[in-house]
Order: structure tokens, then sequence, then C-alpha cells
């Protein structure tokens, strides 16, 4: 039976979950970033524009925790990249709908790169659009797209955000 839980404990509940989703990809192991979502999950980076002409093309796109699993592997051990760091800024989760122990919710984001020799710059702005599985008090993702804000797409775009 699916638990009604009132709006403001969904709103923390997904708050507290973004903010530990951040806090993994902000430490830099990401190692536990799949743990975030269900097995079957759906994951998409894309722009604005594809996202408002409904195009199904992103610049990420996996769709199993396994293919997640396999990002980061690539990257901490096959990839190289100018070493960084990423920095969120979340804003407050917005409930979009609620069906049964799935709740589907927006929230913006700003993320800074900083690097090592250089300075911190804007890397990108945008929203999540996700859809959570709420498994007791442990939000999981079952669908996240992140929608960037602009087209222009800096190339260390190997993270995910």
């Amino acid at each position: 039976m699916t638990q009604v839980r009132p709006h403001g404990e969904l709103v923390s509940l997904i708050g507290m979950a973004q903010a530990r989703y951040a806090r993994e990809i902000d430490d830099g192991d990401c190692t536990a970033w799949p743990e975030f979502f269900v097995d079957d999950c759906f994951y998409k980076i894309t722009t604005a524009d594809n996202y408002a002409q409904n195009l199904e093309a992103g610049l990420m796109w996996m769709d199993s925790k396994d293919m997640l699993r396999d990002r980061i592997l690539s990257l901490l051990e096959a990839n190289v990249y100018e070493r960084h760091s990423y920095r969120h800024l979340l804003g407050q989760p917005y409930i979009r709908e609620i069906e049964g122990d799935e709740v589907e919710s927006e929230t913006s984001f700003m993320v800074a790169r900083i690097t090592r020799e250089g300075p911190t710059d804007l890397f990108a702005t945008g929203r999540y659009i996700d859809r959570y599985r709420l498994l007791g008090d442990d939000p999981k993702l079952v669908t996240r797209i992140v929608v960037l804000d602009s087209n222009q797409i800096d190339t260390l775009l190997g993270f995910p955000l």
C-alpha cells in the first residue's frame, strides 16, 4: 500500500536526496553516483531547445544503472581529463506530480567548475526534471533529465551533472 505523505515532507525528502546527490559529485569520487538510481533508470543530459522540441537525442544518454556504472568506471580509469571539481547550487524542488509511490519534481541548478591551476567558472545552469520512486525514506531516481539552459556545451562534460 502506498503511503500518503504531506507535500512538505515530500519536498524535504527530495531536497535531501538532491543534496546527497550533489555532494557525491562535488566530492569528486562519483563511485556511489549510480546508487541514487533504480536499476532500470534513465539519465539524459540535453539542451532546453531539444527538450522543448521533445527531441530524443541527448549529450549523455543512459538507460540502466549498469550504464551509469560503466560511465563512472571509464571516467575514473580510462579517460583523461584536466583535473577539476564541481560545486552544485540547487534550488528547492518543485513537486510537479505525485502518482502512487512516484514523485515528479523539477529543480533548478547552477554548477561551477573549479580547476586546480586556474579559475572557478560557471560551467552549467539548468533544471533537473526528475521522477523519484519512494522507497521508505530513501527516494531513488527513476528518471533524471538534465535540461541545460544553453546550447553551448563545454567539452569537459564528462562527469554527470
